[in-house]
């Protein structure tokens, strides 16, 4: 191949759109919006965790700080619940934060055996940061979209999250009527 041929080559590869690197087997055919919300969450993951990693922070750990920038001082149960998470999880999350500096734990003054988790001033900064990657991430996601497009999306992953949230307490759909 020669050098010109080449170099367009790699031109068009650039240029051309980046598409999943997880091919879609035979037998996921028979759910194609299931594999496709597989992909779609892989790449959502990576790309968080790639924007977060610089801030010091895991997947999972800005979705704590917003609520308790949001709320303030929570109890670690009532963070569980909020986040849709499990204690032990959530535990050390919480210890990377206080770590890090990022929050404080004390005793619930009205259950010895809760804990209230609160943010530091020094999460203050964080926020600022967390706010502009959500906005990245954002882009990321719709930035090729129309705003009909985002907001048809955005109803769609509504109602299949409700789907899903249904199917997870195992309880039947609403009866049309």
């Amino acid at each position: 191949m020669s050098r010109a041929s080449s170099q367009d080559t790699q031109k068009q590869q650039k240029a051309a759109p980046a598409t999943s690197t997880v091919p879609v087997p035979a037998s996921a055919h028979a759910g194609p919006v299931s594999h496709a919300i597989f992909r779609v969450a892989r790449l959502h993951r990576m790309i968080a965790g790639q924007l977060l990693r610089p801030l010091g922070l895991h997947l999972g750990q800005e979705l704590v700080m917003m609520h308790l920038w949001e709320l303030g001082p929570q109890r670690q149960t009532d963070l569980v619940r909020l986040i849709d998470s499990d204690a032990a999880t959530m535990t050390r999350s919480i210890k990377r934060l206080e770590n890090a500096g990022f929050v404080r734990r004390r005793p619930c003054p009205d259950d010895r055996r809760a804990v209230i988790v609160e943010p530091t001033a020094a999460s203050q900064a964080l926020r600022r940061e967390v706010e502009r990657i959500w906005t990245e991430l954002e882009d990321a996601s719709t930035g090729g979209l129309t705003a009909d497009q985002q907001s048809a999306s955005l109803e769609a992953l509504r109602l299949i999250e409700e789907s899903l949230a249904r199917a997870a307490a195992r309880t039947p759909p609403p009866q049309e009527g």
